[in-house]
């Protein structure tokens, strides 16, 4: 009798699939965690509606970073630099103190 083929395992074969796999979960980033952190920052802002309002650092560690989950806290610099980059918010000196500007106030309705 013959003894049955070995199946050989396709190492390239399972590269290619895992490497596809990591594509696919990197350029679907879960943006709405993202979303979530800008969306504390304008609710706090939306509460105290004046431009040039300023977000303190102990209303940031108080307001924001004590409610984050850690999905949220990964993407926090990025929620921040968006809201810069977007001209919602400024950052003073420190890089914490935020400043909500005409922009960000005109957005808040």
């Amino acid at each position: 009798m013959r003894r049955p083929k070995k199946k050989v395992y396709d190492y390239k074969k399972a590269l290619r699939a895992e490497e596809k796999n990591k594509k696919v979960s990197k350029s679907s980033v879960d943006s709405t965690p993202k979303d979530e952190v800008k969306e504390m920052f304008m609710s706090w802002f939306r509460k105290n509606r004046k431009v040039g309002q300023i977000m303190s650092k102990q209303n940031v560690v108080k307001d924001i970073l004590t409610k984050l989950d850690m999905k949220q806290n990964k993407v926090l610099e990025v929620a921040m630099n968006d809201l810069k980059s977007s001209g919602f918010i400024e950052t003073q000196e420190d890089g914490v103190t935020l400043v909500l500007t005409q922009k960000g106030f005109d957005s808040l309705d």
